[in-house]
């Protein structure tokens, strides 16, 4: 919902604070009064009518709304309706309205620019039209009872009046479509930055968790021995510290503004971002997996192995190597998770077609009790169909099926650059 700001920019683009429109209101409205003790004592009563409509409309334009429980819709409508009907019941000299009607002219401008600009899409139609109709008519106040004027008078005031209208609300229409979009992108951003931090949770952060869980079971077992037990210990504070570092990435990207990590690509490419506090972290890419199927590996008894042909790392650009360390990562951790009795992993980064990286990750079966890792579609956006996404947003693809040796297998194709 839109509300109006309680301060209005000026012509430079700075805001003018409420300490400044509110004494500014009551200005414009007690010297809009003013003139009324000079009017003549059987005009007087007119134009205490037209004093104060002008009166009411000068200071609703000024002034920061909402006040109370009074919005600025609510306060523009009231006085659109005030100004059509003192059209309606005035009958005092035709010479007097010609006096305030400039400046009620100018504040039904000023409010309708506001109003179309801030105004929630519910009511801005009816207020803005309401507006427009009473700055449109406010000269037929004076024009229709000029004695005669005929019609030339009339139209030629309507006219006048409706073509500085026009320009006024195609401006702050214009400005609202702007606004629109601002808020649409930051919106975006948001989101954005939210399912980062998502795919940061689900991707590393889940992944030494399980390890440290799969590792407290092991150190769980009767019959270990205490060099057995330090060097579990020594896995669990490594991953442990991993986690934390995880952790402190996704609340750096959290603290940045989006779009300043710092990464260059293509000629003088560099994978590393630089954070607010001055700390530089890396990206994880396809040079980085040997180092977690090691990890892997070390944890449990499985034997888990990589292969990463020469001249892979370096051929995708580093959203698509994160993009590649991603999957894996994610097959990783399912095959933990639901095949806890499998023996042997192989990981399989190899020069595809056309620049192309394929990866693989391949598992010798896990027993009967199996789940499927590829989610069903539009079952909360995570794992590998999350991954399925991100590959193709990179002009990729990926699939997961059982694998040719009864196991499972995990197969992702990534263009090059």
């Amino acid at each position: 919902m839109r509300t109006d700001s309680p301060s209005v920019r000026s012509g430079s683009g700075r805001p003018w604070p409420a300490r400044i429109r509110r004494p500014l209101a009551a200005g414009s409205a007690l010297a809009l009064l003013a003139p009324v003790a000079l009017a003549q004592p059987d005009a007087r009563g007119a134009a205490v009518l037209l004093a104060l409509t002008a009166a009411l409309t000068a200071p609703a334009a000024l002034l920061p709304w909402p006040a109370g429980r009074i919005t600025l819709g609510t306060a523009a409508g009231a006085v659109a309706a005030a100004s059509l009907l003192v059209d309606l019941v005035y009958q005092g000299p035709y010479r007097l309205p010609a006096f305030w009607l400039p400046f009620e002219w100018l504040a039904l401008l000023g409010l309708l620019f506001r109003a179309v600009r801030r105004l929630p899409d519910r009511s801005v139609w009816a207020v803005g039209g309401l507006l427009g109709l009473a700055a449109t008519l406010l000269p037929l106040r004076f024009a229709l009872r000029t004695p005669q004027g005929g019609a030339a008078g009339p139209v030629a005031g309507v006219l006048v009046s409706l073509l500085p209208l026009l320009g006024v609300a195609g401006a702050a229409l214009y400005l609202r479509v702007l606004d629109g979009r601002r808020g649409r992108a930051v919106a975006r951003a948001r989101r954005e930055q939210r399912l980062e931090v998502a795919r940061g949770l689900h991707d590393f952060v889940a992944h030494e968790i399980t390890g440290i869980v799969l590792e407290a079971q092991v150190g769980q077992l009767p019959g270990q021995e205490p060099e057995e037990t330090g060097a579990l210990l020594r896995r669990l504070e490594q991953a442990g510290l991993r986690a934390l570092d995880s952790m402190d990435e996704m609340v750096g990207a959290l603290r940045e503004p989006s779009g300043q990590d710092g990464r260059v690509d293509q000629g003088g490419r560099d994978d590393r971002e630089t954070r607010s506090d001055g700390a530089t972290t890396r990206r994880s890419g396809l040079a980085d997996l040997p180092g977690l199927v090691a990890r892997f590996g070390a944890t449990g008894s499985l034997r888990a192995t990589a292969d990463l042909a020469a001249g892979t790392a370096g051929r995708l650009s580093a959203e698509a190597e994160a993009t590649g360390y991603a999957v894996v990562l994610e097959a990783l951790t399912n095959i933990r998770r639901h095949a806890p009795q499998a023996t042997e992993v192989t990981v399989r980064a190899a020069p595809g077609e056309d620049g192309a990286v394929e990866l693989t990750v391949t598992d010798d079966g896990g027993g009967p009790g199996r789940k499927p890792l590829l989610r069903r579609p539009g079952a909360g956006g995570t794992g590998l169909a999350g991954l399925t996404a991100r590959a193709a947003a990179h002009g990729g693809s990926l699939t997961a099926g059982p694998g040719p040796s009864g196991g499972w297998r995990v197969s992702c194709s990534l263009p090059g650059r």
